[in-house]
């Protein structure tokens, strides 16, 4: 029975960042991962592969539709969806190499084992028969979409994003139920390639989870762009005859009967936890099987941790970075480090793009009691003009007594190379003035950020660009 100081059960962004510091500190480890391959799901069938397929089909989209009425599309533009699909592997294959295959073996203390694992007890797990024990365990299984038992799905052939990415021909049309990032993200991808599409939200509002504006903007984007939004949309049954998915759905009181060569379900995420006999390690999980940690990345058993989209804190992969990094240094050198959520940015990579950070409105107002708030239209900042791409807008959520900037949400198509700058001021608790006391470069669409400032002090259609 081999033995280890540490083992990693995964082998995506959480289990590189904790194979990295066991590499740095000397300590002996074994790496597990199947399923999917080095990378995990940013690598594979997330991050990397769909903004790759977003960027092609942002450019094919302005090829055809440019911002300016000076500039005229005379000559045919071709698309080509397979290779856009055989580009994307390429892409994903050398990065697998380069960033996950190829470090692994620079790890001279840092065994991978390529096979499923599960705990025998406490301190074994059992890997292709073989039997390895180990002092400390991290577990980085990550997570898998979720399937919601809609009445018939059992009978559909539906795709998630996983088979989305893949797809051997562009479909006519296609129906995606979940009106959140990944919903949205594949909704544009798939529209701007010449599908038509329709999602399906049952809230309200598209991205739920945010501030009411900045899902009302994006509705009205996407709609511009022939996407059909239906929200408040509840979905009564699927079925599939033939070449078509059909689903029924009720949208305000009303029964509609919609049909598409491709379903795709984009209706969040569950842990990978299944397999892994947890109850043998005395690891607790919750109702949808993520497992309980504490604020050290500790699960209910002291000498494992869990992180990454297993621990069902973010589902981003910096963050998941972040806690496979402190949940190695709490469990091999004892750190007791932890991570602010708060203070995490993240973006919907769209066009525009969603990206925020801090608090909502709604979430200071139950916090504090009070918040006072400010949204700018991007048709406000001067480079936005110049540029001929008004869409989007920015909302500050700021303390009405100290005058600390709490929140910031963006839609925008640099909303995510913007947010960095708001994360710092949510992290440091800058106030206004701070922001009005700072000179900023102009024109630049980073202005909208000191715009959006001014506007709690004055009135910014009476001042001028400076």
């Amino acid at each position: 029975m081999e033995k280890y100081e540490l083992i990693i059960i995964g082998g995506g962004a959480a289990a590189f960042a904790a194979a990295c510091r066991a590499w740095e500190l000397g300590v002996k480890t074994a790496l597990i991962n199947k399923g999917l391959p080095l990378g995990g799901t940013c690598l594979n069938v997330g991050c990397i592969p769909s903004k790759q397929l977003l960027e092609v089909a942002r450019e094919y989209h302005y090829c055809r539709f440019p911002h300016f009425r000076s500039i005229r599309n005379t000559d045919r533009i071709e698309f080509d969806f397979r290779e856009a699909v055989r580009e994307k592997d390429e892409i994903v294959g050398y990065l697998r190499d380069t960033n996950y295959c190829d470090v692994i073996t620079r790890f001279p203390n840092v065994t991978l084992y390529q096979a499923w694992a599960r705990f025998i007890s406490p301190h074994q797990v059992e890997v292709d028969g073989a039997v390895l024990e180990g002092e400390k365990f991290i577990i980085t299984t990550g997570s898998r979409p979720r399937i919601i038992p809609f009445k018939g799905i059992e009978r559909v052939h539906y795709l998630t994003n996983q088979e989305a990415l893949s797809l051997e021909r562009l479909p006519e049309t296609m129906i995606v139920v979940g009106g959140g990032p990944l919903g949205l993200e594949f909704a544009q991808m798939y529209q701007r390639f010449g599908t038509r599409v329709a999602v399906l939200e049952r809230e309200a509002q598209l991205l739920p989870k945010g501030e009411p504006e900045v899902g009302e903007e994006m509705e009205r984007c996407l709609t511009d762009e022939g996407i059909t939004i239906h929200t408040n949309a509840s979905v009564q049954e699927v079925g599939e005859e033939g070449s078509l998915k059909m689903v029924d759905i009720i949208v305000d009181g009303k029964r509609l009967a919609l049909e598409a060569q491709e379903l795709l379900l984009a209706t969040g995420v569950v842990a990978n936890t299944d397999g892994l006999d947890l109850p043998k390690a005395g690891v607790q999980v919750d109702r949808q099987g993520f497992i309980v940690t504490d604020g050290e990345m500790r699960s209910s058993a002291p000498h494992i941790h869990a992180a990454g989209d297993v621990a069902g804190k973010m589902m981003l992969e910096a963050v998941a970075a972040r806690e496979g990094a402190i949940a190695a240094s709490n469990a091999l050198e004892g750190a007791h480090r932890t991570l602010d959520y708060g203070t995490i940015p993240h973006a919907i990579f769209t066009d525009p793009q969603v990206a925020s950070v801090g608090a909502t409105e709604e979430q200071l107002r139950q916090k504090q009691g009070a918040c006072i708030s400010r949204t700018l239209r991007m048709a406000h900042v001067p480079k936005a003009k110049a540029q001929g791409e008004t869409r989007g807008l920015i909302k500050m959520v700021v303390d009405p007594t100290t005058e600390a900037i709490m929140g910031v949400h963006i839609v925008s198509p640099l909303a995510a190379e913007l947010i960095p700058e708001a994360t710092l001021m949510v992290k440091h608790k800058l106030t206004l003035d701070d922001l009005l006391d700072t000179v900023y470069v102009c024109p630049t669409t980073a202005e909208a950020m000191k715009l959006v400032a001014q506007s709690f002090k004055r009135d910014i259609t009476r001042m001028s660009c400076c």
